[in-house]
């Protein structure tokens, strides 16, 4: 098997190692425009030799934006300041990701140090929001609009459109963010989802959009290139979203192009209760892998060298994806390298700190 610190192939890329930093929401945007923050945010994971780091949530409208500090590129403009962080991330041996997002109804919400609340437009968000039905995330959030045909279409071009800028941004994996209760994740579940038309109902209703927006963006991503989705393989609800239900949306998520399964879970639902440990999402990893016959990437509390590595080589994953430890560890991988004996090759301006 594997191991941490070996290649892995997809499509034309071979990633240096098994280390992916997740997709993380810094709130440090203005109009969605990519500023120094996000350059040494990224740039200084890169250096700390990530194979593969991830733009956050990467909006596609203004209106899919968590917050009003989220990051956007929606627009060409969005497009200059981005391809400067991918440059640099690529002059550092590692490859750059960008998480498309779409918010649906947990749009309009203040970042989590202000709060995290709903934001009424006096104060900073916008009305409406969108969502598959008129069903609030919870008491306090906006009641969202459904999406009507029309707007599914326009919201299908969005993600394409989105999808073009990336590349011309240097980014050279697209992450399609459909868990944590955003836009695709509220269509797939029925507990969000209440349509009646051919986007709601039946599971082969439910998965359209999500299907739709992987093929439209393989339309100009090119076919060299990696294509991920992020899921939340369950709702941890009974009646919900559920992991038989991914394995069978990863079989067809291939289909249309997806490369890889991003496997998280919940978010869709508050104060639903997590059985939350080291690791806790690694099995639905390996079931997606064994049973939906493609390649996935574990993520959620996953902390030491010791535990990624065993993921590995255990056959649980193909990648892993760290967050917090990422923020608390910006160079990660040099210590994980260090304690599994493992060769890898420090910035020239740091060698001398790595024996």
């Amino acid at each position: 098997m594997p191991q941490l610190f070996e290649p892995l192939s997809l499509r034309s890329l071979s990633i240096s190692n098994r280390i992916i930093v997740s997709p993380m929401c810094q709130y440090s945007s203005t109009d969605g425009f990519a500023n120094d923050w996000h350059l040494v945010h990224l740039g200084s994971r890169a250096v700390g030799r990530a194979a593969v780091v991830f733009t956050e949530a990467n909006a596609v409208v203004p209106e899919g934006r968590i917050s009003p500090e989220d990051l956007g590129i929606w627009k060409d403009e969005h497009i200059e300041f981005l391809s400067r962080i991918t440059v640099f991330i690529k002059g550092q041996g590692s490859i750059a990701g960008t998480q498309l997002a779409h918010a649906g109804r947990k749009a309009s919400t203040a970042a989590p140090w202000k709060g995290g609340k709903p934001l009424s437009p006096e104060q900073g968000g916008w009305t409406p929001i969108y969502g598959p039905s008129a069903i609030p995330f919870a008491e306090g959030y906006q009641v969202p609009k459904e999406l009507t045909l029309v707007q599914i279409r326009a919201t299908i071009n969005a993600f394409r459109n989105a999808a073009r800028r990336s590349l011309d941004a240097g980014f050279e994996i697209i992450e399609l963010h459909a868990a944590h209760g955003y836009l695709f994740h509220e269509f797939l579940s029925p507990l969000s989802n209440q349509r009646t038309d051919e986007y709601g109902g039946s599971f082969e209703n439910r998965i359209r959009l999500l299907c739709e927006v992987a093929a439209a963006v393989r339309e100009v991503w090119p076919e060299r290139l990696p294509l991920f989705t992020r899921v939340s393989a369950t709702d941890w609800v009974e009646g919900g979203w559920d992991v038989e239900q991914s394995i069978e949306l990863s079989r067809r998520l291939k289909t249309v192009g997806v490369d890889l399964i991003d496997c998280s879970s919940g978010g869709n639902l508050p104060g639903v209760k997590i059985p939350m440990g080291p690791g806790y999402q690694t099995e639905f990893a390996e079931r997606i892998r064994r049973e939906g016959n493609i390649p996935t990437c574990a993520v959620g509390l996953i902390t030491s060298p010791q535990q990624a590595d065993h993921i590995i080589r255990s056959g649980q994953a193909d990648a892993v994806m760290l967050a917090r430890e990422f923020l608390r560890h910006p160079y990660w991988p040099l210590r994980a390298a260090k304690e599994l004996a493992k060769p890898v090759k420090w910035p020239a301006q740091y060698e001398r700190a790595s024996d």
